[in-house]
């Protein structure tokens, strides 16, 4: 586990990276191709695979497009083991904060998410 940390977050960075340039193409090196996504911020089960997933991402505009500032980080980070982990990280998108779980596992060497579940709020803009 010596490198879990640094690999981890060097993973989450990336993460950042695709969210805030809308890129599936980055997201894809971090997400593992069976991952999932889910949401019940909005009072009903939202549940998607990365095939449903990166067409919404390919069809909005990017944070970075717009000019936003980033506004992300990372919250918690627990390894459970050499190859399971778990992250609590922070991010926005336009008006909406996101507050996202994601389950790490490592594979072929790097680590993915398995699975994101998130919750937002709208703030003020």
């Amino acid at each position: 586990m010596d490198t879990a940390y640094p690999d981890i977050i060097a993973m989450l960075n990336q993460y950042f990276d695709g969210i805030h340039h809308s890129d599936t193409s980055i997201l894809a090196k971090v997400f593992h191709p069976e991952a999932h996504y889910y949401c019940a911020t909005e009072g009903h089960l939202l549940h998607l695979d990365m095939q449903q997933y990166f067409p919404v991402v390919d069809k909005r505009p990017s944070p970075a497009s717009k000019n936003e500032n980033r506004r992300d980080r990372i919250v918690s980070l627990e390894i459970a083991g050499p190859v399971t982990a778990f992250a609590r990280v922070e991010c926005a998108i336009a008006n909406k904060f996101f507050t996202d779980f994601l389950t790490l596992v490592k594979l072929d060497g790097r680590w993915q998410i398995v699975s994101k579940v998130f919750h937002f709020e709208l703030m003020d803009t």
